[in-house]
């Protein structure tokens, strides 16, 4: 046990984490010239595509240092702020941390965010500067930067160069020297907690663990505490580039377990695994539930594909511990589930991992954050949704949830970013220069204004300077309506939203506009309108396709041609009250695209 450490990279997204890995993997010899390619923990066909790491992936590596042999179990996690749960998940399951800088860039928010994270449960740091190789490199400022944030020596810092494989050595060497080996007792009765899993249509669920006390042998008969469900260990074994299937694996170990599950809801990330004939008292602690911060509702183009979406997104779940969902109906799409998601990138990954994995187009309704309505009674009621909240006679107000916002930059984009914070309804805190250079915004700011585009805002006022994260602060009391979109004088809950008063009227319009765009022509005219309450706010109407029926007239009365046009016209009247109005897949992310 005293050979083996396990460790995660942590860093802000694109500082290197991936790249560096996998000079880690070839300079231990874990991964063959033949099998190496960039990134080669990033096995999703996604993450590949937009290079980016949207999964905690787990490998062990075997190094030998100072005449020993070691093991050292490595967790690469992502650096989005969408994706922070697998951070937090990874860090649980390790005694030490790589902090990735990159030297051209310096710390940034999610630096910071995912430091904080390891601190608070105890984790080694080892703070490495990366992308040493590139010409625009600055070492001693970003370095100083490291130094006030840490407060470790100057010789702590490694330099190193995920592209080029230097200083690999020496951050292999810090792990094996500072990284606590994991504690427990190899004599105590099994305590492993489940950190991962994953769905395979052949062996059923495969759970990742790590065993905190006692050992697992392959064949023992095992228990999920929480799920309080027996199994057999069929096969365990560790995560190499493929899974290796081992006899006996102890405590400070990191594998995997196949045990024949088939039912997705039998296996919970947190849970622990003990023996049956003899269990351990408590499960481990240390993880926390996720809270979801954007909630959109998911539906099928066809309806008979509903079960088989409920199929599927159990199965998505059991690999993405963040994706929170019940099922709910809409009566524009029929039935469909309400998901949560921790941000909009969170939302899209999903929506694009439903289709490539299982095959599920989907409809998204608009998204929307989750609101506490209190009411005459004082009765507080969370609503996700705009379609469940009560009528305006039983509300006393409604409170919706503010965000605390770090947002660090350079001193020249300052102006407008505050700008961009203020007319998003936030409120500037503090400001605080890191260097001559770089300056640190705290905003308070309602999370339903940062949902839609408020980060891409962001990056195309800073030209990609600015980094961003946030975290739940709590309620406050806001002046928010419900704004109804009406076709025909029909309510279409799925384009229903909660929104500011200050902003409805503007964003009503906007979306009115869009729509007359997107909703194909009838032989009648749709009226498109917003409404707030009994109030329309906005119209815009779809003119009817319409045959040129005074064609045949040449010369003669007026009378004539005015006597078919209103035969025409009644008969568009007639249509319009039985005609049904065919709203497009498009229509409904309209308010994602508003902008474009």
């Amino acid at each position: 046990m005293k050979n083996i450490r396990n460790f995660c990279i942590i860093a802000h997204i694109d500082h290197g984490k991936s790249t560096l890995a996998d000079r880690l993997l070839e300079f231990t010899g874990t991964v063959t010239d033949r099998d190496l390619q960039e990134q080669v923990l990033d096995n999703m066909e996604l993450e590949r595509e937009r290079g980016i790491t949207i999964k905690s992936h787990a490998i062990q590596m075997d190094h030998h240092h100072e005449g020993e042999d070691y093991v050292l179990n490595l967790i690469d996690t992502p650096g989005h702020v969408d994706f922070s749960y697998e951070v937090s998940r990874s860090i649980a399951a390790c005694e030490g941390a790589l902090l990735i800088v990159d030297a051209t860039q310096g710390i940034q928010a999610q630096t910071i965010s995912n430091l904080y994270l390891a601190i608070e449960n105890d984790l080694e740091i080892i703070p490495v500067l990366n992308k040493m190789d590139l010409d625009n490199a600055m070492p001693e400022e970003v370095s100083d930067q490291i130094l006030d944030m840490l407060g470790c020596d100057e010789e702590d810092i490694i330099e190193a160069s995920g592209k080029t494989g230097y200083g690999v050595d020496k951050i292999l060497d810090a792990i094996i020297e500072k990284v606590p080996s994991p504690k427990g007792d190899p004599e105590a009765p099994l305590q492993a907690l489940i950190f991962d899993s994953v769905f395979n249509s052949f062996r059923g669920i495969i759970a990742y663990f790590r065993i905190y006390n006692g050992e697992i042998r392959k064949n023992d008969p095992v228990k999920f505490v929480n799920t309080k469900k027996e199994y057999e260990a069929n096969e365990i074994g560790v995560l190499r580039l493929n899974q290796e299937p081992r006899e006996v694996l102890r405590t400070g170990d990191v594998g995997y377990i196949i045990s024949g599950i088939k039912t997705s809801k039998e296996v919970k990330v947190g849970d622990t695994i003990t023996h049956v004939d003899r269990p351990c008292d408590n499960g481990v602690e240390g993880f926390e539930d996720v809270k979801p911060m954007v909630f959109a509702g998911i539906y099928p183009i066809d309806p008979e594909d509903y079960e088989e979406l409920r199929t599927s997104m159990e199965k998505l779940q059991l690999n993405d511990a963040s994706l929170t969902w019940e099922p709910e109906s809409s009566a524009a799409l029929g039935f469909g589930f309400r998901c949560g998601f921790l941000g909009l990138l969170h939302m899209e990954i999903i929506q694009e991992r439903l289709y490539r994995e299982f095959d599920m187009n989907v409809i998204t309704t608009m998204p929307n954050v989750s609101y506490q309505v209190v009411t005459n009674k004082d009765e507080r009621i969370e609503v996700h949704n705009p379609s469940g909240l009560p009528e305006q006679k039983y509300t006393d107000h409604i409170e919706e949830p503010y965000i605390k916002a770090q947002i660090i930059t350079r001193v020249e984009y300052i102006g407008s970013i505050i700008k961009l914070c203020l007319d998003k309804r936030g409120e500037l805190k503090n400001q605080v220069y890191l260097t001559t250079s770089r300056v640190e915004l705290t905003v308070d700011m309602p999370l339903g204004e940062i949902v839609f585009d408020f980060y891409d805002k962001l990056k195309s006022i800073s030209k990609g300077y600015a980094s961003f994260d946030y975290h739940i602060t709590g309620y406050k009391p806001a002046k928010l309506v419900k704004l109804d979109i009406l076709l025909n004088g029909e309510s279409v809950d799925a384009l229903s939203t909660l929104i500011h008063h200050d902003n409805a009227y503007d964003f009503g319009r906007r979306i009115c506009v869009k729509l007359k765009d997107l909703i194909p022509r009838q032989q009648f005219d749709i009226a498109i309108q917003a409404a707030i309450g009994a109030k329309i706010i906005a119209r815009e109407t779809v003119k009817a396709l319409r045959k040129d029926v005074t064609a045949k007239c040449y010369g003669g009365d007026i009378t004539r041609k005015r006597k078919l046009l209103e035969k025409q016209k009644k008969g568009k009247k007639r249509m319009r009250q039985v005609g049904n109005v065919e709203v497009p897949q498009s229509a409904f992310l309209v308010v994602l695209k508003l902008n474009d």
